[in-house]
């Protein structure tokens, strides 16, 4: 049946959540809101002609916008790894471990800044809010070619985090208000490939502003800080123009896009489909047991990945390549982790699956770190490979953890508050990893790469813990006789713990 245009589809759309909410049979009352899509409309259907073709306009619209704006992101946190190597630890003469300092003080900045920017995000939209962070973080970046000791080093990581929290939180929190569940997991891949694509391009980038080593006076590691920074400050005058707010008032799309845009959103979401902000919501956030599992999970995962992501060009390093080699040689490690991030997270919403896919990446980053150690006394090419391998699985991680939250937390603001909150804690993490590969661990960094299992040994543990306590809950939710289900119905503010709504595990 054809409803593409037929008068029938608002009204279907409108009566789809309420007729399963009143039907009083309970095979229909235990359907999952994507379930009852399927059934009830082609038109909702995620892989109808219709929606494909409003979804790629979306696509379109987005993606390679936050895919930019995420890179821009990554470059410019990540870059000092490439500035260290091009002299700037010799010249501002940091003593042992105040490098290390200043890679986990980004991380404060980034903990102070991310609720209140998540809130902000909500109340502003984010076509005004992530341009302005944009510029903020831009100018500091630009700002740190100018440094000259130690203290500066620290202020500028420090303002820098705090301008980038703004933006951290944002790209999962736009997705999934854009996107149905099981749509945000490979989308969630293409902006966080982003980071991978950042960092060989940082690579190749730093290996040719090292030539510029001496012009105007400036040294290669101040012109790395200079150049790097300056598409963050395009890019935010771009964003302002190209990046839509909410699906409800998008003015790239048509009224009648906009109207079954929110309607299989609406459907999706079932019961928990709350948009306006309530401090009842925000407060949910804190109660919620999810809330923290997934804190825990990102916590002990942002400490092997912080100190990887920041340590790749020092690892690299130590393979023998001299200064200049090295910047460059990163380049063929990140764009192996990009393809290996799109595959998993294009896998997980395939099988609207999260726990099992996120485990793999762990085990395959826990290969590659275990590799690490075993081949340090080996050849080039093997410890390169294992790097490989290891960088692999830690990327990948992100976009198939971050989407597991936020396909499951209900409510605007609820997922709003949970998301920043779990994202916020995972960068204490992240602090604590810019301590693990220290210079009197290199060239090889065995005590780093083991620290780095440790903490992916429980992080495996974590992640099957959630994922049998989802799958538990669901199943209890089907078994609920009409009593109990009317009984948890009667609370106001539910989201997704009324009882029909049903989690991805």
């Amino acid at each position: 049946m054809n409803l593409t245009h037929s008068s029938e589809l608002p009204k279907l759309a409108d009566t789809l959540y309420d007729e399963k909410k009143n039907d009083s049979d309970e095979g229909f009352r235990t359907m999952t809101p994507v379930d009852m899509i399927d059934a009830e409309s082609d038109i909702l259907n995620p892989m109808s002609d219709e929606i494909k073709r409003i979804r790629w306009k979306v696509d379109k619209r987005l993606i390679p916008m936050l895919a930019l704006i995420y890179l821009c992101s990554y470059l410019d946190r990540a870059n000092i790894g490439n500035a260290k190597v091009a002299g700037m630890e010799t010249d501002l003469q940091l003593k042992p471990g105040r490098f290390n300092t200043a890679l986990s003080i980004f991380y404060i900045g980034y903990v102070l800044g991310e609720i209140p920017a998540n809130m902000a995000l909500k109340t502003i939209g984010p076509r005004m809010w992530i341009p302005l962070v944009m510029l903020a973080w831009g100018g500091v970046m630009i700002s740190m070619a100018a440094i000259k000791n130690e203290s500066g080093l620290y202020a500028g990581r420090f303002f820098l985090g705090l301008a980038e929290s703004g933006f951290a939180p944002g790209p999962m929190f736009v997705i999934s208000i854009w996107y149905i569940r099981q749509e945000q997991a490979i989308r969630a891949g293409l902006f966080f490939s982003a980071a991978t694509v950042a960092g060989a391009f940082g690579g190749v980038l730093a290996y040719g502003i090292s030539h510029m080593d001496g012009v105007s006076g400036l040294r290669g590691w101040q012109w790395i800080f200079i150049i790097e920074g300056i598409p963050t400050l395009v890019m935010c005058v771009v964003a302002f123009f190209v990046l839509p707010d909410f699906p409800a008032n998008a003015k790239f799309l048509t009224p009648a896009e906009r109207d079954l845009t929110m309607k299989r959103l609406q459907a999706d979401a079932g019961p928990a489909n709350e948009t306006e902000f309530t401090w009842e919501q925000f407060w949910a956030a804190f109660k919620d047991w999810k809330v923290y599992l997934h804190m825990s999970i990102g916590f002990f995962h942002a400490i092997p990945h912080a100190a990887l992501g920041l340590s790749i060009p020092s690892i690299v390093e130590g393979f023998n390549f001299d200064h200049v080699t090295t910047q460059i040689m990163t380049a063929p490690v990140y764009v192996v982790a990009c393809l290996f991030t799109l595959a998993m997270a294009h896998s997980s919403d395939k099988r609207k699956e999260r726990g099992y896919h996120a485990t793999i990446t762990i085990l395959v980053s826990i290969a590659g770190y275990l590799l690490l150690v075993l081949t340090r006394n080996a050849s080039t090419a093997a410890r390169y490979i294992s790097l490989m391998i290891c960088t692999s699985g830690n990327f990948a991680f992100t976009p198939v953890a971050l989407s597991w939250p936020s396909a499951n937390i209900g409510g605007h603001t609820k997922r709003g508050v949970a998301l920043a909150m779990i994202i916020s804690f995972a960068q204490i993490g992240s602090a604590i990893g810019g301590q693990l590969y220290r210079d009197d661990d290199a060239p090889t960094y065995k005590r780093g790469h083991l620290m780095s299992v440790g903490c992916l040994a429980v992080d495996i543990l974590l992640v099957l813990l959630m994922k049998r306590m989802l799958v538990h809950e669901n199943n209890r939710r089907e078994l609920l006789t009409p009593e109990q289900f009317e009984k948890e119905c009667s609370q106001a503010g539910l989201a997704d713990r009324h009882p029909d709504f049903r989690y991805y595990s």
